[in-house]
């Protein structure tokens, strides 16, 4: 398989596992055409504003020493970005980052009693992104400290309940 496609398969892979950790039921999309790659539901908010929310991610991987300082400058491509930014949705969109090691090899770990996935995943809304005069590309800053877990994802969704994004 090409490189690139295992990350995207990969990155797929590891939100499935936070998703089903947090006890979010998964909603994929078949075709890709608004920049979503996958999405969250969720059901026993009774009595909140959104009764059954629902999260939705664009989903990116990359081995490439992105880190500069306490954020990660990641370039978006400008249809994602404008697919991404904005308020005008009924779901909260979030950008999620997969940094994974160079080596495909070192990208999973396995042991008797445990299986590691490695490295991290962060996360970005740009709800509130201005729009660019940028072409092909925005450069986004992600902050170290939005790392993406299964904690996060249900706080997410617990915030999508409310009507409100992270």
């Amino acid at each position: 398989m090409d490189p690139q496609k295992q990350k995207e398969q990969f990155n797929y892979a590891y939100l499935c596992a936070l998703g089903a950790h947090a006890g979010l039921n998964r909603v994929d999309a078949a075709v890709d055409d608004d920049s979503i790659d996958i999405s969250f539901k969720s059901k026993g908010y009774h009595g909140q504003p959104v009764r059954s929310p629902q999260i939705e991610f664009q989903l990116k991987c990359s081995s490439q020493d992105l880190i500069d300082g306490d954020v990660i400058k990641f370039p978006l491509s400008r249809k994602n970005y404008d697919d991404l930014r904005g308020s005008d949705f009924v779901s909260p969109r979030y950008l999620a980052v997969l940094l994974v090691p160079t080596e495909i090899d070192a990208w999973v770990a396995h042991s008797p009693d445990h299986i590691a996935l490695f490295n991290n995943c962060y996360w970005l809304s740009l709800r509130d992104a201005e729009p660019t005069e940028n072409e092909t590309q925005v450069t986004v800053a992600i902050p170290l400290a939005q790392r993406l877990t299964s904690i996060a994802l249900r706080e997410m969704m617990n915030r999508a309940s409310q009507g409100e994004w992270l």
